[in-house]
């Protein structure tokens, strides 16, 4: 059992120590370490990196520093991955790749969390807007992570429903919005991956939702895992989850494709 998403100090998690032991302490066989990082120079998500601490761009390399030394302790036995949450935007690509090889990552997770300058996330961005807006805001966000897919840049495209998470998008994604990511998914080298850093929550979430995922095995689409946590008391109750989760429905994930 591994987790591949999950988040440190070097965005905005628990101290990276703390994380890997509590990984252990569950019984996972590796933890994927994956911050979240953005590296677009425009205004808003700069200003986002600055306020939010999301900066992995000039931390990797401390991080990548203190994985090694977890990686030497003998009371730590499980796989320690350094990967990384990158935050995408088409604007973005060439900054992207050029950041990404130059940072060689063991493998990298793609994500879409800003349409039209909102975050997706939160509700309050579209409380006041028309059902023909949010409709739009939900277009925007499969044609942007369509995008991501056919761009390769990534190994793995997270939380592919996210907008799932926000009561004014919920349930307005349809079945040619799924079946257009899960073509892209089938002609690609990236894996999306069962997240359930929602899952144990009041809104009892899963990504990809039930219907998406069987559309998914429809184009023979593998996946991988990941829990999304934050802190360290999230990973034991996420784990055992996902266990039931995959048993429960016959899966047999794949580790990211930059780890095989």
């Amino acid at each position: 059992m591994h987790d591949f998403h999950t988040h440190t100090n070097y965005s905005d998690g628990g101290f990276l120590e703390g994380m890997v032991q509590a990984a252990d302490a569950a019984g996972l066989e590796g933890i994927g370490l994956t911050d979240h990082c953005t590296i677009s120079a425009r205004g808003g998500p700069a200003a986002v990196r600055s306020v939010y601490g999301f900066n992995l761009d000039l931390t990797y390399e401390r991080r990548r520093q203190a994985i090694e030394a977890l990686r030497d302790r003998t009371t730590v036995s499980l796989e320690i991955y350094d990967g990384v949450e990158m935050d995408y935007d088409p604007r973005d690509e060439r900054a992207i790749r050029e950041f990404l090889d130059d940072a060689e990552f063991e493998y990298t997770i793609g994500s879409v969390h800003v349409i039209n300058g909102q975050n997706v996330q939160v509700s309050s961005n579209f409380t006041a807007s028309s059902e023909t807006t949010r409709d739009a805001i939900v277009d925007d966000y499969f044609e942007a992570l369509v995008s991501l897919i056919e761009s390769e840049l990534f190994d793995v495209a997270a939380h592919l429903d996210l907008i799932e998470r926000t009561p004014p998008l919920r349930g307005r994604a349809t079945t040619a919005h799924y079946e257009r990511v899960a073509r892209a998914l089938a002609n690609s080298r990236t894996v999306p991956e069962i997240n359930v850093g929602r899952a144990t929550a009041d809104a009892a979430i899963v990504h990809p939702s039930d219907s998406f995922l069987e559309l998914l095995r429809e184009y023979d689409v593998a996946v991988t895992v990941g829990s999304d946590s934050h802190r360290p008391a999230e990973i034991g109750d996420r784990a055992a989850f996902l266990e039931t989760y995959l048993e429960s429905r016959a899966l047999e994930p794949v580790k990211p494709p930059g780890l095989e």
